[in-house]
């Protein structure tokens, strides 16, 4: 939902009534993740997605039926029906949908919703999607230290926000399942608990031009990124304008004092495209004290590499520290341009995040989708 809240939110404070569609469960290979949401405005222009195109109008009919209604529903989409003109995922998957008209009654929390969205601020909405009448499309808003809205009930509130929070930690969205008091149970009470954590963080060190290619990449995979270089002449605005932040610091300083800030999580990517040893051993030395999990990359040839490792263990860098280093960074794309190795590095971010291999997909009997799978 993050990429439609802001126009959902705009149309909620003028108080014009939206139909929202979120993807809340999928089964196999399936185009779109758990939280992934499209609008349909007043006006009949529809926005974001669910399923990449397979079942959009389906899904843009049902949520002119429910803002018509005002009654909230659940659809699920399954296989296509090749021979027929039935509606269905071509993937092989099946996807479960709820749709629901957002008005500032429906909904009277979306504002504080999309305002902590904005701040960068972690939070977490539950939804019923399957319930008592009257239950369903009932909100709860979940923060670290308050709750809210309600579902229905105390025992409810208090069990979806223990369990809301938990996901809120992980970044995940899921489907959950309550009994009449809150227990966790295959019956009863489905929830969808839709979690903002703030976006990962890329911190990219050295001003240069594959550093500018790299930051646009990191941004627009959803990225909050970060440039610095300890030269002011080269760490500019006019240079770097896709990146969220310029800082002019030298880099492991920087990093310790954000490490030490708590700033940096296992979702972090940093990436050391200085390849000079004034700059880069120092801040891999401190990218080294980061949490486990964080991807850290630097950018130089063969002779470069070895370089570096021969003076990193010179200061005491241990062999776990350099299992984590990816050097040289990037996978193999035969890239030469900056602009070419900048999708070879965010590729080999996303492989290491995801648990791809990196390999053509011709090449794998697997399903796409392994996550869904699981």
């Amino acid at each position: 939902m993050r990429d439609v809240l802001p126009t959902l939110a705009d149309h909620w404070r003028r108080g014009e009534p939206v139909g929202l569609t979120t993807v809340v469960a999928t089964t196999g290979s399936a185009p779109r993740q758990p939280g992934a949401s499209s609008i349909r405005l007043a006006d009949g222009r529809v926005l974001g997605s669910v399923s990449g195109g397979c079942v959009e109008g389906a899904v843009y009919e049902l949520a002119g039926e429910v803002m018509a209604s005002g009654t909230p529903s659940s659809e699920r989409y399954g296989i296509a029906d090749d021979e027929a003109f039935a509606v269905g995922l071509t993937c092989g998957g099946i996807l479960d949908v709820f749709c629901e008209s957002v008005n500032q009654e429906t909904w009277p929390g979306l504002g504080d919703l999309a305002d902590a969205v904005a701040a960068r601020r972690p939070i977490a909405v539950a939804t019923v999607t399957a319930g008592a009448h009257g239950q369903v499309g009932s909100h709860l808003t979940v923060t670290a230290d308050d709750v809210i809205g309600t579902l229905g009930g105390p025992n409810l509130d208090r069990a979806v926000a223990q369990d809301a929070r938990g996901l809120l930690d992980l970044g995940e969205s899921s489907t959950l399942r309550y009994g009449s008091a809150g227990e966790r149970t295959g019956d009863g009470v489905a929830v969808f608990v839709n979690s903002f954590a703030p976006p990962p963080r890329m911190i990219v060190f050295g001003a240069i031009d594959y550093a500018a290619a790299v930051a646009a990449a990191g941004a627009a995979l959803g990225y909050h990124v970060t440039v610095c270089d300890a030269r002011s002449v080269f760490a500019t605005r006019d240079r770097f304008p896709a990146a969220h932040e310029i800082v002019v610091d030298w880099p492991h300083r920087y990093l310790r004092a954000e490490n030490a800030a708590g700033r940096i999580d296992s979702r972090t990517a940093i990436c050391v495209l200085t390849h000079d040893p004034k700059f880069d051993v120092p801040a891999l030395q401190a990218a080294f004290e980061t949490p486990d999990g964080v991807y850290i990359g630097a950018m130089g040839s063969r002779r470069t590499h070895d370089d570096r490792l021969r003076r990193l263990r010179q200061e005491g860098v241990t062999d776990a520290d350099l299992a984590r280093l990816h050097s040289p960074i990037g996978l193999d794309l035969g890239g030469q341009t900056p602009a070419e190795t900048a999708v070879s590095i965010v590729a080999e971010i996303i492989s290491a995040r995801r648990g791809g291999s990196g390999v053509n997909l011709n090449r794998l009997a697997d399903h796409i989708h392994p996550d869904a799978v699981r």
